[in-house]
């Protein structure tokens, strides 16, 4: 099967992408999103393939293990619980972080009425590192490039998932004003970063 973040396969990306930053936040403040349909793919499969295993923020005092995440049999990425906001998630059909390509890794702004790993993830500026650990014993570190603030119907996909020549990293999280009725947040928080 073919690589969604390689030649030819954005618009298999951009579905995913769209998805999860239609659907992937909810927030302590607002009544408890309905549970998710049952997932093809579970959020805790065991993955035996190089991937990574951590990622930690010093700027913001953000340190979680990484879950590897796929799609269930709607599309939809499956994220971490948000009754576990704490826990982060690399999407792991995005490049693993080092690979050439923009690897995906996600978290919540909140759950569970507390901050989640990326409570803080919009303070992130130019030059703060970020530090991803893999299966293989490699501890990498990337330099924030930019971080940028967007409404999800406007979400910068082909910036997000689009092809690169180098490896790079893109954390997401939800951001902006809360939505009550639809139980979300109206933008997401995006951070670039790259390979150092």
């Amino acid at each position: 099967m073919r690589n969604p973040f390689r030649q030819g396969g954005r618009g298999v990306a951009a579905a995913l992408l769209l998805t999860l930053a239609l659907t992937g936040c909810a927030s302590s403040g607002g009544p408890a999103a309905a549970p998710p349909a049952p997932t093809s793919v579970s959020v805790t499969k065991p993955y035996d393939k190089l991937r990574p295993t951590e990622v930690r923020i010093p700027k913001i005092q953000a340190d979680s293990s990484l879950l590897a995440v796929a799609v269930d049999h709607t599309g939809q990425i499956a994220v971490p619980s948000v009754k576990q906001p704490m826990q982060a998630a690399w999407y792991r059909l995005s490049p693993v972080p080092g690979d050439v390509g923009p690897a995906i890794i996600l978290g919540h702004v909140d759950g569970n009425h507390q901050p989640g790993i990326f409570y803080k993830l919009k303070d992130l500026a130019v030059g703060d590192e970020i530090f991803v650990t893999r299966s293989d014993g490699k501890n990498l570190r990337f330099v924030v490039d930019h971080t940028t603030q967007v409404p999800k119907d406007q979400f910068p996909t082909d910036a997000v998932y689009g092809n690169t020549d180098q490896p790079q990293l893109r954390l997401i999280t939800c951001g902006g004003v809360f939505d009550h009725a639809e139980h979300s947040y109206k933008d997401n928080i995006v951070v670039y970063a790259n390979l150092t």
